[in-house]
Protein backbone atom coordinates (compact mmCIF):
# COMPACT_ATOMS: atom_id res chain seq x y z
CA UNK A 1 0.00 0.00 0.00
CA UNK A 2 1.32 3.16 -1.18
CA UNK A 3 0.65 6.35 1.39
CA UNK A 4 0.81 9.95 -0.09
CA UNK A 5 3.51 12.36 2.20
CA UNK A 6 2.30 15.07 4.49
CA UNK A 7 3.12 18.04 2.54
CA UNK A 8 1.07 20.39 4.38
CA UNK A 9 4.18 21.73 6.52
CA UNK A 10 6.70 21.77 3.46
CA UNK A 11 6.49 25.75 3.36
CA UNK A 12 8.36 27.99 1.17
CA UNK A 13 12.03 28.02 2.58
CA UNK A 14 15.71 26.47 2.39
CA UNK A 15 16.31 23.70 4.49
CA UNK A 16 19.71 21.74 5.45
CA UNK A 17 20.42 18.32 5.56
CA UNK A 18 21.19 16.57 8.44
CA UNK A 19 24.08 14.84 8.37
CA UNK A 20 23.35 13.06 11.80
CA UNK A 21 20.28 11.65 10.21
CA UNK A 22 21.17 10.87 6.75
CA UNK A 23 23.22 9.00 4.94
CA UNK A 24 25.56 9.20 1.51
CA UNK A 25 26.37 5.34 0.66
CA UNK A 26 27.58 3.55 -2.82
CA UNK A 27 28.39 -0.39 -3.84
CA UNK A 28 30.64 -1.62 -6.45
CA UNK A 29 31.57 -4.62 -7.57
CA UNK A 30 34.45 -6.15 -6.51
CA UNK A 31 35.63 -9.34 -7.78
CA UNK A 32 32.72 -11.94 -6.92
CA UNK A 33 31.26 -9.61 -4.45
CA UNK A 34 30.06 -6.13 -4.28
CA UNK A 35 31.67 -3.10 -1.75
CA UNK A 36 29.06 -0.90 0.53
CA UNK A 37 30.57 2.63 1.62
CA UNK A 38 29.43 5.82 2.65
CA UNK A 39 30.85 9.56 2.45
CA UNK A 40 31.16 10.82 6.66
CA UNK A 41 31.24 14.17 5.23
CA UNK A 42 28.16 16.10 3.56
CA UNK A 43 26.07 19.35 3.24
CA UNK A 44 23.30 20.21 1.20
CA UNK A 45 20.50 22.38 1.23
CA UNK A 46 16.77 21.81 -0.31
CA UNK A 47 14.90 24.83 -1.20
CA UNK A 48 11.19 24.73 -1.44
CA UNK A 49 8.63 26.71 -2.66
CA UNK A 50 5.33 25.66 -1.24
CA UNK A 51 3.67 22.50 -1.03
CA UNK A 52 4.56 20.94 -4.35
CA UNK A 53 7.80 19.06 -4.11
CA UNK A 54 8.39 19.36 -8.00
CA UNK A 55 8.99 23.31 -7.33
CA UNK A 56 12.02 22.83 -4.87
CA UNK A 57 15.31 22.76 -5.53
CA UNK A 58 18.17 20.37 -4.39
CA UNK A 59 22.31 21.34 -3.96
CA UNK A 60 24.40 18.82 -2.26
CA UNK A 61 28.17 18.70 -1.71
CA UNK A 62 30.53 15.38 -0.62
CA UNK A 63 33.70 15.35 0.88
CA UNK A 64 35.64 12.70 -1.53
CA UNK A 65 38.47 12.21 1.47
CA UNK A 66 35.80 11.21 3.99
CA UNK A 67 34.85 7.88 1.99
CA UNK A 68 34.38 4.88 4.63
CA UNK A 69 34.34 1.08 3.38
CA UNK A 70 35.57 -0.04 6.80
CA UNK A 71 39.02 -1.07 5.54
CA UNK A 72 42.06 1.70 5.97
CA UNK A 73 44.37 0.56 3.22
CA UNK A 74 40.81 0.04 0.75
CA UNK A 75 39.72 4.16 1.99
CA UNK A 76 43.50 5.09 1.40
CA UNK A 77 43.55 3.44 -2.31
CA UNK A 78 39.99 5.32 -3.02
CA UNK A 79 41.25 8.81 -2.27
CA UNK A 80 44.47 8.51 -4.15
CA UNK A 81 45.84 9.39 -7.82
CA UNK A 82 44.05 5.61 -8.72
CA UNK A 83 40.56 6.53 -8.14
CA UNK A 84 38.74 9.82 -6.67
CA UNK A 85 41.99 11.61 -6.54
CA UNK A 86 40.78 13.49 -3.21
CA UNK A 87 43.63 15.84 -3.20
CA UNK A 88 42.77 17.38 -6.39
CA UNK A 89 39.11 16.56 -6.63
CA UNK A 90 37.73 17.24 -2.98
CA UNK A 91 33.95 17.12 -3.74
CA UNK A 92 32.07 15.29 -5.21
CA UNK A 93 28.57 17.80 -6.00
CA UNK A 94 24.90 17.39 -7.32
CA UNK A 95 22.75 20.62 -8.23
CA UNK A 96 19.17 19.72 -9.50
CA UNK A 97 17.62 20.83 -12.96
CA UNK A 98 14.42 19.64 -12.47
CA UNK A 99 12.15 17.60 -10.50
CA UNK A 100 9.01 15.45 -12.18
CA UNK A 101 6.54 12.87 -10.05
CA UNK A 102 3.38 13.01 -7.71
CA UNK A 103 2.15 11.74 -4.01
CA UNK A 104 5.72 10.20 -3.18
CA UNK A 105 7.93 8.83 -6.13
CA UNK A 106 9.46 11.53 -7.95
CA UNK A 107 12.74 11.83 -10.56
CA UNK A 108 15.16 14.53 -9.76
CA UNK A 109 17.49 15.79 -12.54
CA UNK A 110 20.43 17.21 -12.13
CA UNK A 111 24.11 17.83 -12.55
CA UNK A 112 26.54 15.71 -10.70
CA UNK A 113 30.20 16.82 -10.92
CA UNK A 114 33.09 14.19 -9.90
CA UNK A 115 36.75 13.69 -10.28
CA UNK A 116 36.31 17.00 -12.48
CA UNK A 117 33.06 15.79 -14.83
CA UNK A 118 29.85 16.73 -15.18
CA UNK A 119 27.07 14.74 -16.22
CA UNK A 120 23.54 14.68 -15.80
CA UNK A 121 21.72 12.29 -13.84
CA UNK A 122 18.66 11.58 -12.66
CA UNK A 123 18.15 10.02 -9.15
CA UNK A 124 14.71 8.29 -8.32
CA UNK A 125 13.37 9.59 -5.19
CA UNK A 126 10.49 8.71 -2.22
CA UNK A 127 8.97 11.82 -0.59
CA UNK A 128 8.30 10.57 2.89
CA UNK A 129 7.23 13.71 3.98
CA UNK A 130 7.53 16.37 6.73
CA UNK A 131 6.97 15.88 10.72
CA UNK A 132 8.29 17.77 13.22
CA UNK A 133 10.77 16.44 15.86
CA UNK A 134 10.68 15.87 19.53
CA UNK A 135 12.51 19.37 19.70
CA UNK A 136 10.55 21.40 17.71
CA UNK A 137 12.43 20.89 14.49
CA UNK A 138 10.77 21.01 11.25
CA UNK A 139 11.81 18.21 8.96
CA UNK A 140 11.97 16.82 5.60
CA UNK A 141 12.56 13.39 4.56
CA UNK A 142 13.85 11.84 1.38
CA UNK A 143 15.45 8.51 -0.25
CA UNK A 144 16.63 8.25 -3.72
CA UNK A 145 18.67 6.20 -5.80
CA UNK A 146 20.83 6.09 -9.37
CA UNK A 147 23.44 4.13 -10.89
CA UNK A 148 26.39 5.77 -12.63
CA UNK A 149 29.48 4.70 -14.67
CA UNK A 150 32.10 4.94 -12.99
CA UNK A 151 34.69 5.59 -15.93
CA UNK A 152 32.20 8.18 -17.79
CA UNK A 153 33.85 10.43 -14.42
CA UNK A 154 37.08 9.55 -15.42
CA UNK A 155 37.75 7.22 -12.67
CA UNK A 156 38.81 3.98 -14.47
CA UNK A 157 41.54 2.87 -12.69
CA UNK A 158 41.07 -1.36 -12.43
CA UNK A 159 43.41 -4.40 -12.34
CA UNK A 160 42.78 -7.17 -15.07
CA UNK A 161 42.13 -10.85 -14.09
CA UNK A 162 42.33 -14.05 -15.71
CA UNK A 163 39.68 -14.48 -18.39
CA UNK A 164 39.59 -10.51 -19.23
CA UNK A 165 38.00 -9.92 -16.01
CA UNK A 166 38.63 -6.70 -13.72
CA UNK A 167 38.90 -6.01 -10.07
CA UNK A 168 35.92 -3.60 -9.85
CA UNK A 169 33.07 -3.01 -11.55
CA UNK A 170 32.27 0.19 -13.70
CA UNK A 171 29.00 0.59 -12.04
CA UNK A 172 28.23 2.36 -8.95
CA UNK A 173 25.34 2.42 -7.04
CA UNK A 174 24.03 5.75 -4.74
CA UNK A 175 21.96 5.43 -2.52
CA UNK A 176 21.03 8.73 -0.29
CA UNK A 177 18.67 8.89 3.00
CA UNK A 178 18.34 12.33 3.75
CA UNK A 179 16.47 13.97 6.50
CA UNK A 180 16.69 18.13 6.25
CA UNK A 181 16.08 20.81 8.77
CA UNK A 182 13.99 23.98 8.09
CA UNK A 183 16.40 26.82 8.54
Amino acid sequence: MTTTPDTTSLATGTWQIDPAHSEVAFTVRHLMSKVRGTFDEFSGTVTTQGEDPTAASVTATVQMASVNTRNAQRDGHLRSADLFDADTNATMTFTSTSITGSGDRYQIAGDLTIHGVTKSVVLDAEFLGVDVDAYGATRLGAEATTSISRKEFGIDFNVPLEGEKLLIGDKVDITLTIQAVRA
